[in-house]
């Protein structure tokens, strides 16, 4: 069981949120923090890079030149990968760079991250993100108070606050369901939702 402080929109102490979930220090797992990052790494590759092996290439089916009396090596065709031209040995082909992870790994993962933030002192509860959707009023409000870089997680995805932080440099917005453990890594500040994050202790119990 974990307590967090819930700010309103001016920033100022509203109450308090009880989680079901450990939010201690000890509770930091950071080898499956990143493990979890380095597959969402590798989940981005495209894995799109192909070669062509010498059966792939078109032509090369006569003889280059005859067998014997040039003193030269015996070609048998001209897309042998020893000449120019010809196919690549061992060349990459088109495959998934996609990582198996158990639920059980990312949960810990989300958990950590959270209790790592809170530990920190880098975790913002806020009743709601309140934004009119413009990026340069989001940006006065956060600077101001020394909250960037920032990631934005909002329980709705028509949220304000997400078109707002879009052009932010420094900053990035998410909605719960696409809760990401290397973009929360990525950023120093994790500015929440009470909803969301109820809704995220929800994923972990």
């Amino acid at each position: 069981m974990a307590e967090v402080t819930v700010l309103d929109k001016n920033y100022n102490e509203s109450g308090k949120l009880s989680l079901d979930i450990d939010l201690a220090a000890e509770k930091i797992n950071v080898p499956v923090v990143h493990q979890v990052v380095k597959a969402t790494l590798a989940g981005r590759r495209q894995g799109t890079a192909k070669t062509k092996e010498r059966g792939e290439i078109r032509g090369g089916g006569a003889k280059p030149f005859k067998q014997k009396g040039t003193g030269r090596a015996r070609q048998g065709s001209s897309r042998s990968p020893l000449l120019v031209g010809g196919g690549t040995t061992f060349g990459p082909k088109p495959r998934s760079y996609t990582q198996k992870l158990n639920k059980k790994v990312v949960k810990t993962a989300i958990n950590s991250i959270i209790a790592d933030k809170l530990q920190a002192g880098k975790l913002t509860v806020l009743d709601k993100i309140e934004s009119n959707g413009k990026t340069k009023d989001l940006f006065k409000d956060l600077s101001e108070r020394n909250l960037l870089p920032a990631l934005l997680v909002v329980e709705q995805k028509d949220s304000l606050a997400l078109r707002a932080v879009k052009n932010l440099r420094n900053g990035k917005g998410l909605s719960v369901e696409g809760f990401s453990v290397y973009e929360a890594v990525k950023f120093e500040n994790l500015i929440i939702e009470k909803n969301a994050l109820e809704k995220l202790s929800k994923r972990l119990g």
